[in-house]
């Protein structure tokens, strides 16, 4: 596909990996922004047959033939000196997964901006968008941010919010942030060329850390209250799901509901399985799941599950409550 004619003035490196990432990078080029280059991570291994597989940003870039670069750090002169001789005025950064060194950041003449995934200073770091469902916040939003080499530390620019609904997975609220992030990160870009720009500094003492997801944390307790695993359930999902065994299988729970209940039942017991779902007591109260997995099959509802499965889920069979221990 041939690229766009240029309408902004800047001339703009983006660098970002996931789809997050791609959709501003989309954003970008739909807007005839000048991006002339595109920094991704490195290809790596995907899928079952662990083949290298491109990002969502190169790929997208292959489609618009943008320049690539895939350094795996900014450590070598190299890496600077083909920065260096992009000539960018700006480098807009969104889910890159690659720190930048000071060098990196004083190369471009107005320094590096970030399209950050939460209102900061709330949920610095890698997994905003999970933590602040998992926390059970009820809004989220996006914050340019002018780069430093602290992690997410830098002064605010701009900023634009929404609500988290209490059905909202990861998934959904992925896509409404970059519904709003998209605007504002352009909005930003049109204030650095006017010159009309107020950073604000972030008050460190409001900051929360959102650490990145790691796969056994998927691992439900049951010993917890039903809201926070119903959070936590949702926080995962599409990844990494969340899992419980049952009987040595490890099953993948992919969508459920808090239920009243007062049953004096161990954590983790099978309450009821019907139709409407399978019914498990926790901590405080029950959850009602819905979509479940079983190991290496697809996502069905309960209900098509159970037919499959008549005697492994029945009432008063147990779930594991104990949780793995972290790496």
């Amino acid at each position: 596909m041939n690229k766009p004619a240029n309408r902004g003035s800047l001339r703009i490196v983006f660098a970002g990996t996931p789809e997050f990432a791609a959709q501003h990078l989309a954003g970008l080029i739909e807007n005839n922004q000048h991006v002339v280059g595109v920094y991704t991570q490195p290809d790596r291994p995907a899928g079952r047959g662990k083949k290298l597989q491109p990002s969502a940003v190169k790929q997208l870039a292959i489609k618009y033939q943008l320049p690539i670069y895939q350094p795996e750090n900014f450590k070598t002169s190299d890496s600077i000196e083909q920065l260096e001789s992009l000539r960018p005025d700006l480098m807009v950064v969104a889910a890159y997964g690659l720190i930048l060194p000071g060098k990196v950041l004083d190369t471009p003449k107005y320094g590096c901006i970030n399209v950050h995934a939460s209102l900061l200073p709330k949920w610095r770091g890698a997994a905003p968008i999970q933590r602040a469902i998992e926390a059970g916040d009820s809004s989220s939003g996006v914050t340019i941010m002018q780069m430093n080499q602290g992690l997410d530390t830098g002064d605010m620019l701009l900023k634009t919010s929404c609500i988290i609904d209490s059905r909202d997975n990861a998934a959904d609220l992925h896509d409404k942030l970059i519904d709003i992030g998209k605007p504002v990160m352009l909005k930003t870009l049109e204030l650095i060329e006017t010159g009309q720009l107020h950073p604000q500094p972030q008050d460190d003492s409001q900051a929360t850390y959102a650490h990145k997801i790691q796969k056994p944390e998927g691992q439900l307790d049951w010993s917890m209250d039903a809201a926070s695993l119903d959070r936590k359930i949702r926080a995962f999902n599409p990844f990494p799901i969340c899992y419980s065994d049952l009987n040595d299988l490890r099953i993948k729970i992919h969508q459920a509901f808090v239920l009243e209940s007062h049953s004096t039942n161990q954590p983790g017991e099978i309450i009821a399985a019907t139709q409407h779902g399978l019914d498990v007591q926790t901590g405080r109260g029950a959850l009602r799941i819905k979509y479940l997995q079983m190991p290496g099959k697809k996502v069905l509802p309960v209900d098509d599950i159970l037919r499959g499965y008549p005697d492994l889920f029945k009432p008063s069979s147990q779930f594991s409550s104990i949780p793995e221990k972290m790496p």
